[in-house]
């Protein structure tokens, strides 16, 4: 499977290191409760966008229908995707961190080039993913810094597994978080806290997925940690879309 190819409604399992995740009885109680009361936004994600809004998209970044063959289920929409493009073109962002790579990374990578470039550093747990999507954007010219990524116990208090990243730029202009799974907890995206003060000022957070319980938290608990950021909720996809600025 790459990531072209359409995907059903449950997530992949978390990557290579799979067997050594432990789910506690607290963490499942929280993945089966939210489970059954966010329902309607898992079965609503299995949409990816409307067809001529993807067409659309892609006439703007002046690339073939075909590029981009397959949305929705646990992939971006073509409202973040939109929302990427938009902020690209209007800011002009040096470096842009991912985590969650396709095709947030294809659109990403054609927006950055065509707009004065601009480096992409991408994460995600799935070795093949990263291999296939860096293989993805080769064919139509375009680069990133693909990196794999395991899954490792969340830092601070937030609970689930979070991304072993290890070095970062010091600078941050944009951050695009698209995973992990929330399968492995209804929060575990809040973690991405710990990247927060790396943006810059101007610099902006776009969280996937923001419509769910799970995220409606994880906003409540960044509002409070992060007052320099001004933190919304955009409804225009059909996932919602969190975006954070961070003051100047």
């Amino acid at each position: 499977m790459t990531t072209r190819e359409a995907t059903g409604l449950l997530p992949r399992s978390h990557g290579a290191q799979a067997r050594e995740i432990v789910t506690s009885l607290s963490d499942w109680a929280h993945i089966l409760l939210f489970g059954a009361i966010g329902w309607p936004w898992l079965l609503k994600s299995l949409s990816g966008g409307r067809l001529k809004d993807k067409i659309a998209l892609l006439d703007r970044l002046e690339l073939p229908h075909d590029s981009l063959p397959n949305l929705g289920s646990w992939k971006a929409d073509t409202a973040l995707l939109g929302l990427i493009v938009d902020h690209i073109e209007r800011a002009r962002p040096s470096v842009v961190v991912e985590l969650g790579a396709g095709a947030s990374s294809f659109v990403t990578a054609r927006a950055l080039q065509r707009n004065g470039g601009g480096r992409l550093i991408s994460f995600d747990q799935h070795r093949d993913f990263i291999e296939a999507t860096h293989g993805w954007l080769a064919e139509h010219g375009l680069d990133a810094d693909m990196r794999d990524a395991a899954l490792v116990p969340a830092p601070g208090d937030w609970p689930g597994y979070w991304y072993d990243i290890g070095a970062l730029p010091d600078r941050i202009d944009m951050l695009v978080i698209d995973g992990p799974p929330w399968s492995i907890h209804p929060y575990v995206r809040g973690a991405a806290e710990y990247m927060f003060d790396r943006i810059s000022p101007g610099g902006v957070v776009l969280l996937d997925d923001g419509a769910r319980p799970g995220e409606r938290f994880v906003i409540q608990r960044w509002r409070k940690r992060w007052p320099d950021f001004e933190f919304r909720l955009d409804l225009s996809g059909t996932k919602g879309t969190v975006i954070g600025i961070r003051r100047g």
